[in-house]
């Protein structure tokens, strides 16, 4: 059994995300980068708007509606997501949390895990 290290979990979450993004949200970052600090996996996504989503931007409404819409496209499905990310982390995940920024078309997804998934993955390494 191959024992997984930190950045091997975080590149595998990272490339979850992008499938992820790509299946539901229609097109897939052009940067993606997964952190993990201690109950927190940290996801930032960049280049995740479409010309179309810009374009909304620029009306009256445009930032509130784009809010509204990814968090509640996310939120529908973010069952599948935790099933994804348990499986390659080992543990549950306790919730998710998700903004964007309008003004540079940044996304950050955080989920929170039931223990402390750092220390967890160095003790696995130290066995």
């Amino acid at each position: 059994m191959v024992r997984k290290t930190k950045g091997m979990v975080e590149a595998e979450i990272s490339n979850i995300i992008v499938r992820f993004e790509k299946e539901y949200m229609g097109r897939g970052p052009t940067e993606v980068k997964t952190y993990i600090v201690e109950d927190m996996i940290i996801v930032r996504l960049r280049g995740i708007l479409t010309r179309g989503e810009m374009l909304l931007l620029q009306s009256e409404d445009g930032v509130d509606l784009l809010k509204k819409l990814k968090a509640n496209l996310l939120e529908s499905v973010s069952s599948i997501l935790y099933k994804a990310i348990e499986g390659v982390t080992g543990m549950e995940v306790v919730s998710l949390h998700t903004d964007i920024s309008t003004d540079t078309g940044e996304r950050l997804i955080v989920f929170t895990m039931k223990d402390n998934l750092e220390k967890a993955l160095a003790q696995r390494n130290c066995v």
